[in-house]
């Protein structure tokens, strides 16, 4: 009778310890995931054309196997800055519309366009071709990412 009793006990025991080693090795082999490793490289702002407003641009790449999300944006001090996409509100017309996130895909890369997201700048600042402006990129899960945009003439 106690031997019976040992190997029943046994069995839940081994089942566990086996799944526990196969659990380890598949997170010490790197197939558990990683966390979204984000980087991004100097990106481009608009010199403005008016007074109303300009937009920057980055392409931020993700190396880690989980997604992120872009949440938010923090730019030159007096100028508010916030992510906008372009819309299409009918034949040939295109707006503005404020964005919540985007997300910042694993091992792959967020690209912002003038056609699609970006990061709009209101009052635009003074700008010269080359001038810099320093941005700060925060996410849902990943800390602040901080930036730099080139300034460029529309079409660059």
């Amino acid at each position: 009778m106690n031997r019976s009793r040992l190997a029943a006990g046994a069995v839940p025991l081994v089942t566990c310890l086996a799944t526990l080693g196969a659990l380890t090795a598949w997170t010490v082999t790197g197939n558990a995931g990683t966390p979204a490793r984000l980087t991004a490289a100097e990106g481009r702002v608009l010199i403005p054309g008016g007074n109303d407003a300009t937009a920057a641009f980055f392409t931020i790449r993700n190396a880690g196997t989980a997604n992120d999300v872009l949440t938010g944006v923090t730019g030159p001090p007096g100028h508010r800055t916030m992510l906008s996409r372009d819309v299409e509100v009918g034949r040939n017309a295109r707006s503005m519309a404020m964005v919540q996130g985007a997300t910042v895909p694993a091992r792959g890369a967020l690209t912002m366009t003038p056609t699609t997201l970006d990061i709009m700048i209101s009052p635009p600042p003074r700008l010269a071709p080359g001038d810099r402006l320093t941005f700060t990129l925060h996410f849902r899960d990943s800390p602040p990412l901080v930036v730099t945009a080139r300034a460029v003439r529309p079409g660059q």
